[in-house]
């Protein structure tokens, strides 16, 4: 208790001094680190810090101008419910609260908001130095409006991509009033439209899986949510409903004596038919293969564009298997501490104003960066490399060029070292390649191999870490040549419908529908993933659709189609961009929204019944990936895949094992697409499914006590 009032009366104390000097400019920022790093910018390295309970408050005094600043923490405002009744729907009745006051996990912002509202009753200037983006302008513009009480339009708006010293102490002699235009208007509209759909049809279809008698369970969709989970779904079905069919490739091993060895395709490259594969094996053993074709082809390849948010989310992905969200969180942690400029931008674009060559300067003196830095300022003019996608409010990603002041974390510097080097990229020469196309034949059949050299390497010196050289060896050949048939191997494939997303191909997918935006989609992902809505797929990393969110989709396919339309989705997004641009208002798109929701709550109320049962049938049945066959141990039951919650480990149980008790149960390789070939063993019985191990097709039956393997003490 004692320690309690000694907090307090420190806090106090420390309010009291700052309120006591002279007139002061209110500067209020998004994140605690940005503030730091303004004040930093504006003291020159001197600035002074206060505790005000948890809250930092900096001071600035030049002799011209104090500045106090203070950090908003993100949201300290939100839309809420002014009914108290969590089950009641429809909820059209909202207002702006105080986070601490909705959300039992934000109390900790109370204290924050009282500061803020403390010092804005003493300062005589407000300056928004939130992110200059909609997220940045609704906060600043909710803290304005609710903690200072002041007119949006009477504060300065300071307006920067990057938290360097130079660029900071620029952007504040360039502040002018006035908000971003009607950025601050289309964000609150879109936090209104979101929560409404939220609430509303998370209530209903809550309050549907109530009346199934299965007790109460949260079950959340969205806007844009429905949309996407609607992608994940009907791909789903169409990897449990394809039905492999089985092909045939022929491949010949080919050597030029002393060279290495040469794999050739047979020239169709699916035979249906085994006869007809097994007729070219033949037909080619003991043979030659004379060389009849050589062709040569050069191509370029132009460096890549400058990272948007998007690219470097989906490059993450792709290069560390970084989902959506930790890309960004990284990327803002990098933002943050003045490494990269501001990441949630749609740009492709390096404009002119941005001193490229000072940049590539700084990054010379990290160690990392010093060859391909000096080799880029002993070259020619640095232009960079553009993309056609733009954004009014920030330029592309780009390095600062500033050193960074601590060691990095392995995931953060990773990413850094990605942007960097896509940056160095940006001003090299195209990529210049030569490929050489060889046709031989083996007796009457035609067969072809081709190389790859890299002539020019251009702006792969800078990004070869992230990007293959794509090169092939072969030997040196002319038409008329002979080489060796070492081997012809006849394989069997499967083919495959269409992979499971995995978290960079859906980003990829929403934002080609034009759902979302740069700054949300990550989120909806993330969400979707800890709903439980997805679960991990035969390899892994793909996202498969459970049951429950296979019963949810059909849910509203049947009574509520609309929620699922990436076209209304689309419409709602292209509505709320033009409420910046001013050529729509907040309130008809909100009329709007209610009027879609009108119709949709009413049908979901009229089938709520049915919709409950058909969400607890989804939510109490089991995960099965795959069936795989009938059982051969009771005869009546299904052998299908399960992945345990827990474990996340795949194996094969029978369906009768929780009703008739059935033990049937094989394990299963933990890697590698699984897909049923609708074959049985002819020891066993059991099922015989394909894999790949190695690079190369397996098959092999699942039982492990199957007659065969016991009697050769190996696989099939």
């Amino acid at each position: 208790m004692q320690l309690i009032q000694t907090l307090v009366k420190s806090a106090q104390s420390n309010l009291q001094e700052i309120l006591a000097g002279r007139k002061y400019s209110l500067v209020i920022c998004e994140k605690p680190a940005a503030a730091r790093k303004i004040a930093s910018a504006l003291a020159n390295g001197r600035s002074s810090s206060l505790r005000v309970g948890r809250v930092e408050v900096l001071q600035v005094d030049d002799g011209a101008k104090r500045y106090v600043i203070c950090s908003a923490s993100g949201h300290l405002y939100t839309i809420a419910d002014t009914g108290r009744n969590r089950k009641v729907y429809p909820v059209f009745d909202v207002a702006w609260r105080p986070k601490d006051e909705v959300d039992r996990k934000s109390i900790h912002l109370r204290g924050r908001i009282k500061v803020i509202e403390e010092l804005s009753a003493h300062a005589d200037e407000f300056i928004l130095a939130c992110d200059f983006d909609q997220e940045g302008e609704t906060i600043g513009y909710n803290i304005l409006n609710y903690a200072s009480r002041v007119d949006g339009d009477t504060a300065l708006r300071v307006k920067f991509s990057t938290l360097t010293r130079e660029e900071l102490r620029e952007a504040f002699k360039r502040a002018k009033p006035g908000l971003g235009g009607r950025m601050a208007e289309a964000g609150r509209a879109r936090h209104l439209v979101d929560f409404l759909y939220g609430i509303n049809l998370s209530r209903a279809f809550s309050q549907a899986f109530l009346s199934a008698k299965r007790g109460y369970r949260t079950l959340s969709i969205g806007r844009v949510q429905g949309p996407t989970l609607a992608f994940l779904v009907e791909r789903e079905i169409e990897v449990r409903t394809h039905v492999p069919t089985p092909y045939w490739k022929v491949s010949a091993t080919l050597q030029k004596p002393g060279e290495k060895e040469i794999i050739a395709n047979y020239g169709r490259s699916r035979i249906p038919k085994k006869l007809d594969a097994e007729g070219v094996v033949a037909g080619c053993e003991g043979q030659q293969a004379e060389v009849v074709e050589i062709n040569k082809s050069t191509s370029r390849q132009s460096p890549p564009t400058p990272f948007n948010l998007g690219d470097l989310q989906k490059e993450a992905y792709r290069v560390f298997r970084y989902n959506p969200s930790q890309t960004l969180d990284l990327a803002e942690q990098l933002y943050l501490d003045g490494l990269i400029s501001y990441p949630r931008t749609s740009s492709q674009k390096i404009p002119p104003s941005i001193n490229c060559k000072s940049i590539i300067a700084g990054l010379s003196r990290v160690y990392s960066f010093e060859d391909n830095a000096r080799v880029l300022l002993d070259g020619q003019k640095l232009i960079p490399r553009q993309g056609w996608m733009d954004d009014p409010a920030h330029p592309a990603i780009y390095p600062t060029g500033e050193v960074p002041h601590r060691k990095l974390d392995v995931r953060p510097f990773k990413l850094y070292d990605l942007i960097v080097r896509r940056f160095f990229s940006l001003f090299g020469e195209d990529v210049l390649k030569e490929r050489l196309d060889v046709g031989v034949r083996i007796a009457d059949h035609k067969f072809g191999f081709f190389g790859m050299k890299l002539l020019e390497e251009g702006w792969l010196r800078y990004y070869k870490r992230y990007r293959s050289r794509g090169e092939t060896r072969i030997p040196k050949l002319a038409i008329g040549d002979f080489l060796q048939v070492r081997r012809v191997d006849l394989n069997e494939e499967l083919d495959h419908s269409a992979p499971r997303y995995n978290q960079g191909s859906l980003l990829e997918k929403i934002e080609s529908e034009g759902i979302g935006t740069k700054a949300t989609r990550a989120g909806i992902i993330k969400t979707i993933v800890d709903r439980g809505y997805t679960e991990p797929g035969s390899n892994r990393m793909t996202l498969g659709a459970t049951e429950i969110a296979l019963s949810l989709v059909d849910a509203l396919n049947l009574h509520a189609p609309i929620i699922l339309s990436p076209e209304m989705t689309k419409d709602l997004e292209e509505k709320l961009e033009n409420l910046s641009s001013g050529r729509t208002d907040g309130a008809s798109i909100a009329e709007q929204a209610m009027d879609h929701l009108v119709d949709v709550l009413h049908s979901i109320k009229d089938s709520e019944q049915e919709i409950g049962n058909l969400l607890a049938k989804g939510l109490t049945a089991r995960s099965a990936l795959e069936k795989l066959g009938p059982c051969p141990v009771c005869g009546d039951g299904e052998l299908v895949i399960l992945v345990s919650r827990n474990t996340k480990k795949r194996s094969v149980i029978c369906s009768n094992y929780p009703r008739a008790g059935c033990r049937a149960s094989a394990p299963l390789p933990q890697r590698g697409a699984i897909r049923p070939t609708a074959n049985s063993c002819e020891f066993c019985s059991w099922p015989i499914i394909g894999t790949r191990f190695k690079g190369h097709p397996w098959k092999f039956c699942i039982n492990p006590e199957c007659p065969k393997k016991r009697r050769r003490g190996s696989r099939i």
